[in-house]
């Protein structure tokens, strides 16, 4: 059995020389880039693009009505809430007397 025999530096520049031979010819052999492929590929590239950018349009659209109804309804919120607090809040002597008085009137007119 014989042993191994490392390749010498001759060996490895000429092996190093036909691979690099071999990938250009590989690359010469490749047939050249079609202008109307390169064409509709591009065109395709650019419906996609701007599919992309109405799509980003509509949802950024969608966002900002979203903020603003968030907005609105707490506006509302905010309102009904200061509304609440206003007749929570004693009035004063003159208006207590006016309502107790509408009160008594209510209960009267049901009774009868």
């Amino acid at each position: 059995m014989s042993s191994y025999k490392a390749p010498s530096f001759q060996d490895r520049i000429a092996a190093a020389g036909s691979a690099k031979q071999k990938a250009l010819d590989a690359l010469r052999a490749k047939p050249p880039v079609d202008s109307a492929l390169l064409e509709e590929r591009r065109r395709v590239q650019e419906a996609r693009d701007q599919a992309a950018a109405i799509k980003r349009a509509a949802k950024a659209e969608a966002i900002a009505l979203a903020k603003a109804e968030k907005a609105e309804r707490k506006a509302a919120a905010e309102a009904a809430a200061a509304l609440k607090a206003a007749r929570l809040t004693p009035a004063g002597a003159a208006e207590m007397k006016a309502a107790r008085d509408a009160r008594y009137a209510a209960r009267k007119a049901r009774k009868k």
